[in-house]
């Protein structure tokens, strides 16, 4: 890496050098160590901060270009270590590449929100420039249909040309301003969706964009601080971002709006009561599924559960339902069905144009074969349909591993107690289901403390609250450590930590 560097030294652009020290950056950006679940932030520490401490030791022109672009770049431990040692080599005599000047002074200029038909994804376009030379536009996609993430990004100097091509292909009218400052807050939540997500479905050249786009973005300015060329932050275009009902951006900037139960529920009795749902002959199983396309829309869309696409539709029937939810047989046969009429319905009540619904039932339609071959039915787990149906009260089908984990005595007899009648959501029959999964496991009782002990966890898997908890079991269960001795291991992890779940967070990360 240091000696790929020296081609640092032939470049005269700042925005030239920002991009090939975004480039080296993201080589291992994403990157996982082998075993692990999840992004180890280690990678970080041994080989972005390594390299910052090996580049320290080259008193060579290369190596100060280096530090000088990862000062600007690199995280923010990084960046103050390249500082430091670019400072050490610059008192040495080493000179600095006339760009390394520059990098430093970006100006954060106009932004713009180039939002699509139908809503799926937003554009962000945010202009820059070094201290009013070379200005240049960075375009960020952020991906609803991802949780809000930002996806791809890229960059051109060519920035009239990208502004006249926006508003010349704005026929929906969906290309606007944006406050800088409201964009910042915008794009740091959705790179945090993106950091968090184990497997991020990020375009094949975000990894060297990460570092170029992680930095611009804290050139924007901090919310409540901003003036946007001399205009502040509260102006038109803000109330405009703001106020737009159907916008996505909008919807964004107020995350997962909050939609009460009694809202919920007006809308499917105005769904079961429209034309498009005439022919759903099941109005049990449409009530219910109905319920569940709400849900997807105000949990997973930011709170719009009227808002249909063909990626919506696909997303919702092949990845989030056979993952998340547990449908009974009529509930399975009849989605499909329900959520062609919701999407018929939906795009009347929000005046689509028939195209735009067509393209969404096709949509629809291409995925009814797909999702009964996907859509895992509990009954394949070995699981039989009342006792899941006991452990999935809310039809959270992504938590029956976790607590068929933390309660794995269900059925027989204990003291008497028909342990087959209990409902483990509630605490004194969990009480029972652990007394019970002891004496059988041990041949003795466990002490009322134990006991309570395995509650709090128990509790914790049950909520899925940290999720690193269930991740860490699992990596324990993979080595073949056994069931209690994992529980315990956890049980007893979460008394020494207390209430502190950044602390407990940390250390279950350290488990092997």
């Amino acid at each position: 890496m240091l000696r790929a560097s020296r081609e640092l030294l032939a470049v005269r652009s700042p925005l030239d050098a920002e991009l090939m020290v975004s480039e080296l950056l993201g080589t291992w950006w994403g990157e996982r160590e082998p075993g692990s679940r999840a992004r180890n932030t280690d990678l970080e520490e041994v080989i972005g901060e390594g390299l910052v401490a090996y580049a320290g030791q080259h008193e060579s022109p290369a190596a100060l270009a280096l530090l000088s672009g990862i000062a600007c770049l690199g995280t923010p431990r990084q960046a103050a270590a390249a500082e430091c040692a670019a400072l050490v080599l610059i008192e040495r005599g080493i000179k600095r590449p006339g760009w390394a000047e520059h990098v430093g002074a970006v100006a954060a200029g106009d932004c713009y929100v180039n939002s699509d038909a139908f809503g799926d994804r937003d554009e962000a376009v945010c202009l820059f420039s070094y201290g009013g030379t070379e200005p240049h536009a960075l375009v960020l996609e952020v991906d609803y249909n991802a949780a809000g993430m930002l996806s791809d990004g890229w960059v051109t100097s060519r920035v009239d040309t990208l502004l006249e091509r926006c508003r010349d292909g704005d026929a929906r009218g969906s290309f606007r301003p944006v406050a800088a400052a409201e964009a910042r807050r915008l794009l740091e939540a959705a790179l945090a969706v993106t950091h968090e997500a184990p497997e991020a479905p990020v375009s094949k050249t975000f990894a060297s964009y990460h570092a170029f786009i992680r930095s611009r973005i804290r050139a924007l300015p901090p919310p409540g601080k901003a003036v946007r060329g001399g205009r502040s932050a509260d102006g038109p275009a803000a109330r405009l971002a703001i106020h737009e009902p159907d916008s996505a951006w909008a919807g964004a900037q107020a995350r997962r709006q909050a939609w009460s139960s009694d809202r919920r529920a007006m809308l499917v009795v105005g769904f079961l009561a429209s034309d498009e749902a005439e022919d759903l002959s099941d109005r049990r199983a449409a009530s219910r599924c109905a319920d569940h396309i709400i849900s997807y829309g105000c949990e997973q869309d930011f709170g719009r559960p009227l808002r249909m696409s063909p990626a919506k539709v696909e997303t919702f029937l092949l990845d989030w339902l056979p993952r998340k939810i547990m449908l009974w047989p009529a509930e399975q046969h009849a989605m499909p069905h329900v959520l062609a009429a919701w999407a018929r319905w939906a795009g009347r009540r929000r005046g689509l144009d028939s195209e735009m619904v067509n393209q969404t039932l096709d949509a629809v339609y291409a995925a009814m074969e797909p999702f009964t071959q996907v859509y895992r039915d509990p009954s394949s787990f070995g699981l039989d349909t009342k006792l899941v149906g006991r452990l999935l009260p809310d039809a959270d089908l992504e938590a029956l591993p976790r607590r068929a984990f933390a309660f794995p005595v269900l059925r027989g007899h204990y003291k008497g107690i028909d342990l087959g009648a209990l409902d483990p959501a509630q605490l004194d029959a969990r009480r029972t289901l652990l007394a019970a999964d002891h004496d059988d496991a041990h041949g003795r009782p466990a002490s009322d403390q134990h006991i309570r002990r395995h509650l709090v966890l128990s509790d914790r898997l049950w909520r899925g609250d940290p999720p690193e908890l269930w991740e860490a079991a699992q990596r324990l269960l993979d080595r073949g450590e056994d069931k209690h001795a994992v529980q315990h291991t956890l049980m007893y992890l979460i008394r020494d930590v207390g209430d502190d779940t950044a602390r407990l967070k940390i250390e279950l990360r350290k488990l092997p």
